[in-house]
């Protein structure tokens, strides 16, 4: 059983001061409410305005639970609230406590890393927002049995880190150091000493510690699921999966449900992913239930993140690779559509269109 140690254990001070005083930094809400006072301009991206009728029959719309209707008044551009990283914890359950951090007991990857990156944690910066969330995706069988170990996708980075063994704070330690602290710091800790600001940057040496690390190939196709939190996406999410899962697969496009598996004899290369697409020529993807995300009333929420060098249905590049599309209010009757325009076309949908994000950070918006 991993222990993970108390915030004042030595190993969050070794060698690093103590972590700066809150009072430093400004206090911020996160909303999902829309913002407004953003120009109306021509979108960095390909757009249509509203989702395409299906052409065959589709899941029949679940009916909400009393009293949590879906919200269809406010528009949702917007609404997606800005971060840098999302990590994407594999957890292979479709479903968690209210708050993940509080999953089996307090053991569990969300609770470590927001243990060092939270508020009051060694690596806390409030200039700088990682989205930390479980997946239903399971994890990498770890090469050795006896060690338990968890997996992770970072996106828009469009990394798979395989194994995060849960015997130590160290892997924790250089995923956050190696993996999701900025390469630089926002003007408001231009007044910090040098110390303080390396302590808050990357180190890439630290993320060279961690076995395995690949680029992801895959299509993602997240859809908050999350019932414990709140019962709207509990319903929806696995009807949405389902549909998401049967579409794509109608598109030729290959559903990857098994583990990724590192293979160390053949030069660690990522076998159940590039190997397959090698050989069938097929796009592939992943589609699983995620946690909260914010805007259940929004419900259903899909969050799709589609790899750099994606390319659309007629061979061309995907103008949305390496971007992550954000959509809101989707039914199952929607699903069609989002495949054929996002996925396999490259093309925003206005209507369901929450926010964006491209690979380097920038956010996208209409």
């Amino acid at each position: 059983m991993f222990l993970r140690p108390l915030a004042r254990s030595p190993w969050c001070i070794h060698r690093l001061p103590n972590p700066l005083p809150l009072s430093m930094y400004a206090t911020r809400t996160i909303s999902t409410r829309p913002i407004n006072n953003i120009s109306k301009s021509t979108p960095p991206f390909p757009t249509i305005q509203t989702c395409p009728s299906p052409s065959c029959t589709c899941a029949p719309m679940p009916a909400m639970p009393e009293g949590l209707p879906i919200d269809h008044s406010k528009s949702l551009n917007g609404t997606m609230a800005p971060y840098a990283e999302q990590v994407l914890i594999c957890t292979g359950k479709d479903d968690w406590e209210s708050k993940i951090e509080d999953e089996n007991s307090g053991d569990n990857l969300a609770a470590d890393i927001k243990e060092l990156m939270g508020r009051g944690g060694v690596f806390s910066d409030p200039y700088h927002n990682v989205s930390i969330i479980n997946t239903s995706f399971p994890s990498s069988p770890s090469p050795r049995p006896e060690i338990q170990s968890t997996s992770a996708y970072l996106v828009p980075s469009f990394k798979y880190i395989p194994f995060l063994p849960r015997v130590s704070f160290d892997s924790v330690q250089a995923l956050v150091k190696g993996h999701l602290l900025p390469t630089k710091l926002h003007p408001a800790h231009d007044n910090l000493s040098p110390i303080h600001k390396d302590r808050l940057l990357r180190s890439e040496d630290q993320g060279r510690l961690l076995y395995g690390v690949r680029d992801v190939r895959d299509i993602l196709v997240l859809v908050c699921g999350h019932g414990g939190r709140d019962m709207r996406c509990g319903v929806l999410g696995p009807v949405l999966r389902g549909e998401f899962e049967r579409q794509l697969e109608g598109a030729d496009v290959q559903i990857l449900k098994w583990p990724v598996s590192i293979n160390d004899e053949n030069n660690r290369s990522l076998l159940g992913n590039e190997e397959r697409q090698d050989v069938a020529k097929k796009v592939s993807a992943r589609v699983g239930l995620i946690s909260h995300i914010g805007g259940h009333k929004f419900a259903g929420n899909v969050i799709l993140y589609i790899p750099p060098g994606t390319k659309t249905a007629d061979g061309k590049l995907n103008e949305l690779a390496g971007c992550g599309i954000w959509y809101g209010r989707v039914e199952p009757r929607h699903v069609e559509g989002i495949v054929r325009e996002t996925v396999l076309g490259g093309r925003v949908i206005e209507d369901l269109f929450r926010g964006g994000i491209r690979q380097g950070g920038e956010i996208l918006r209409l």
